[in-house]
């Protein structure tokens, strides 16, 4: 058997909850009672919870259903903190570019000017900073080589892991292919990423990212977790699938870092990307760079492509931006219109569900159909097939792990 890896984008087509139906009670261009129908289809399609924020220009709409605990009778609630994966990588990617910003490195800089015991020789001359954050660098994805069984996530459970451990043991894996020829989405690109925050500014990684980020943004729900494996705060539950009703929300994410390692809530998410969208964390120029994307699918452009530590989908009501994480047990989608007015943030607390099925699993659909809503609601796609909807990854990876996890 094996867990499929989700970094394959896409073949889910979001629809809404309705194609046809006029639009209900609303706030603006949210139909909130269109938009609790989708909710609620995604505890029913096999999820425990779900939690979901969404916002239409000045109008913000914030819920949950299903259940935050497997074992005891506890509802998801909007507000709970959950882990977010490989969305940490945009906060990652908005902190070098800052530095960029201050003339303190430049995005075509070789990334061995900077980390020259690292990323030694030909491959630290070759490889620029703006490779990590596009992963165009070739260099091998860790997590491909760190979990390839279930005895794998026992041990990342309770093990403590190095920065430098993390970039060497995707160093030591076969290139994926030449220094900048094309996309491979590589996690170790945004451990190499915090590394060079470090080198630079002399400070840790996320105290970088909590100074220039998160504390200007009032972001108090938004986290690095570090070596502490609880999350603090009000929180869900966290289920790999094939462990059952195991528990995993206590985790040390050392194995994560700069790439997957953040835990926020879902209105956080929303605020991040809308002042992020809204020029207010980089200068025009360098985010026309950060938005400038290369193919996810070489062989289908128009699918969407990946920027700087954000992607963009191609939808019937517009390009959205974002990102999506996945770690064990917890899933997040993070998208929004280029202006910021209409954004969804959701995460359910259950990964791997898809284990063993070449199919869209039920969950998938309704999950699809939750974040459709949101973004487009059936008051503008009309009669639109679903062929034409938003194509959006399928997630059950880890984060950016591409490769099948072998299971016993």
């Amino acid at each position: 058997m094996v867990a499929t890896g989700v970094a394959l984008v896409a073949t889910i087509a979001v629809v809404p909850a309705s194609a046809t139906a006029q639009p209900g009670p609303s706030a603006g261009g949210l139909d909130r009672a269109e938009l609790r129908a989708a909710l609620a289809a995604v505890p029913r399609s096999g999820a425990p919870g779900v939690l979901v924020a969404v916002r239409d220009d000045r109008r913000d709409w914030r819920d949950a259903a299903g259940q935050a605990v497997l074992t005891t009778p506890r509802p998801m609630q909007p507000q709970m903190r959950h882990r977010i994966g490989s969305i940490t990588k945009t906060f990652v990617a908005t902190t070098v570019l800052q530095l960029v910003d201050e003339g303190r490195l430049g995005l075509d800089d070789p990334i061995g000017q900077w980390l020259p015991d690292t990323v030694p020789g030909e491959l630290g001359a070759q490889v620029t900073v703006r490779m990590l954050l596009n992963h165009t660098s070739g260099i091998g994805n860790y997590t491909n080589a760190m979990i390839d069984s279930y005895a794998a996530i026992n041990q990342m459970q309770v093990t403590t892991y190095a920065p430098a451990d993390l970039v060497a043991t995707g160093l030591a894996m076969p290139p994926t292919n030449a220094p900048g020829a094309g996309f491979n989405y590589s996690n170790t690109n945004y451990v190499l990423a915090g590394l060079l925050i470090e080198t630079v500014t002399g400070n840790d990684a996320a105290t970088e990212v909590q100074r220039r980020i998160l504390r200007p943004l009032r972001l108090t729900g938004t986290s690095f977790a570090g070596t502490d494996p609880k999350i603090r705060g009000t929180h869900s539950g966290a289920y790999f699938a094939p462990f059952g009703v195991r528990d995993l929300s206590e985790f040390n994410m050392s194995w994560a870092w700069t790439a997957g390692e953040m835990i926020a809530t879902t209105a956080d998410l929303n605020t991040f990307f809308r002042a992020l969208l809204g020029g207010d964390l980089l200068s025009p120029a360098t985010l026309d760079e950060m938005l400038t994307g290369v193919p996810m699918r070489p062989e289908l452009p128009e699918a969407g492509g990946y920027g700087l530590g954000i992607y963009s989908l191609p939808t019937p009501c517009g390009e959205f931006w974002g990102h999506d994480g996945a770690v064990i047990g917890h899933l997040t989608f993070s998208l929004h219109s280029r202006d910021g007015a209409r954004q969804v943030s959701s995460g359910i607390n259950i990964s791997h569900y898809q284990a063993g099925l070449p199919d869209a699993h039920p969950i998938d659909i309704a999950w699809n159909t939750l974040l459709g809503t949101a973004i487009c609601p059936a008051s503008e796609v009309g009669s639109r097939s679903a062929e034409t909807l938003p194509q959006l990854p399928r997630v059950t990876r880890m984060p950016g792990n591409d490769a099948a996890v072998a299971v016993p």
